[in-house]
Formats: C-alpha cells, sequence, structure tokens
C-alpha cells in the first residue's frame, strides 16, 4: 500500500498557537530590556555635552554659548527636545526630553553641574531598575 507522509493540518496549527503563545511571553518578558537600552542611549546622546560644556568653561568663554546647539542640536534619536543651560556660577544642566517606549515617553533625563564642576545624572523620574549605571 501507498502511505503518505505529513503533518495533518490540526498538527500545524497546534505549532503556530505554541510559537505566538512563546511570542507573547518573550514580547512582554523583554519590555524592561527594551527600556534600558533606549534610556541608555538616551544618555549616550547628551553625555557629549558634558566636555563642551567644560571647554566654555575651562576657556573663559560665556556661559551664553552653552546652548542646546553646541552639545548637538535641540533634538536627536532619543530625544525630542535637548535643552543646556550654564549659570555664570558653573552650576548647569543638560536635559534630555525622552522619546521611544511609553515609559520613557516625555519624561527627563538630565545631566547636572555643580559650581565644582562635578556632573551628576539625575534619572529620577525612572524606576531604579530602568537606570543606566551611574545614573
Amino acid at each position: 500500500m501507498n502511505t503518505q507522509k505529513g503533518f495533518t493540518l490540526i498538527e500545524l496549527m497546534i505549532v503556530v498557537a505554541i510559537i505566538a503563545i512563546l511570542a507573547a511571553i518573550a514580547m512582554v518578558a523583554f519590555q524592561p530590556y527594551i527600556i534600558r537600552t533606549q534610556l541608555t542611549a538616551a544618555l549616550a546622546d547628551i553625555s557629549p555635552g558634558k566636555t563642551l560644556v567644560e571647554i566654555v568653561v575651562y576657556q573663559g568663554r560665556s556661559v551664553s554659548e552653552v546652548t542646546p546647539e553646541l552639545i548637538g542640536g535641540s533634538q536627536n534619536a532619543h530625544c525630542s527636545v535637548v535643552e543646556a543651560e550654564l549659570s555664570e556660577s558653573g552650576v548647569g544642566h543638560i536635559s534630555c526630553t525622552l522619546k521611544g517606549h511609553s515609559a520613557l515617553e516625555g519624561k527627563d533625563l538630565i545631566l547636572r553641574r555643580s559650581a565644582e564642576g562635578i556632573w551628576s545624572c539625575d534619572g529620577s523620574a525612572f524606576e531604579a531598575r530602568y537606570r543606566p549605571t551611574g545614573c
């Protein structure tokens, strides 16, 4: 006799259903990694601005030169708005209003400069598990 080999429609539907369930679980499990990655990328986008602000300070140039354009523009790939400011006393900040994942959208990531020239990252708007190291 001639025997046929292959999969039945039911078997194929079960495999597709299993793959769909695993994909749904994976999407939920990877959300924290996506959020942390986008936040870290935003920090990497604005961090070079610290060096440019320090150049202005150490060269004794006018604090009015510290603008978003100095540090790369008023927006970038991960920030809908970038702000930069420096006072005469040396206190300043670089902030990024984030875009991307809904957990980040519209929240601010801020790099603050003290009068002594020490930079700190203020990520208090985000859960601790999402914050980049050192923030």
